[in-house]
């Protein structure tokens, strides 16, 4: 993913700069918006028709990177969403911080009876 919030990096330079505790989610929600969400998470999240966050886990680093294994499937939508620009990772199944962010490089039309996927190793991240 290409950004970190203003949220994670204020808290990864206190934790290791400052020595100031920062306490890691359990577990790391997808989410997907029809907007940029921005470093400062003010767009706007897919809501209703059958759209909701999923908990997405990632293998161990290396050199910096990491990917999404298994598959990230969301539910069926039961309506169409609106279209798909960007998606984000937060700390929370609802509400939460955003974490990182990014634009897809082709958006996505989520109509009515279709799934949301990333097939495994297709969510990348990195710190550059």
């Amino acid at each position: 993913m290409a950004q970190m919030s203003d949220y994670l990096e204020e808290n990864l330079m206190n934790h290791v700069f400052r020595n100031t505790n920062y306490a890691p989610p359990g577990t790391v929600y997808l989410s997907l918006f029809s907007t940029d969400p921005t470093d400062a998470d003010v767009g706007t999240e897919i809501a209703g028709n059958g759209y909701a966050r999923k908990d997405v886990s990632f293998i161990a680093p290396v050199d910096g990177v990491s990917s999404n294994d298994p598959e990230i499937i969301f539910p069926a939508a039961t309506a169409d969403w609106d279209t798909i620009t960007h998606i984000g990772l937060r700390d929370a199944s609802t509400a939460g911080n955003l974490l990182m962010h990014q634009a897809l490089t082709t958006p996505v039309a989520v109509l009515t009876g279709n799934n949301f996927r990333i097939p495994v190793n297709q969510l990348v991240l990195t710190f550059a």
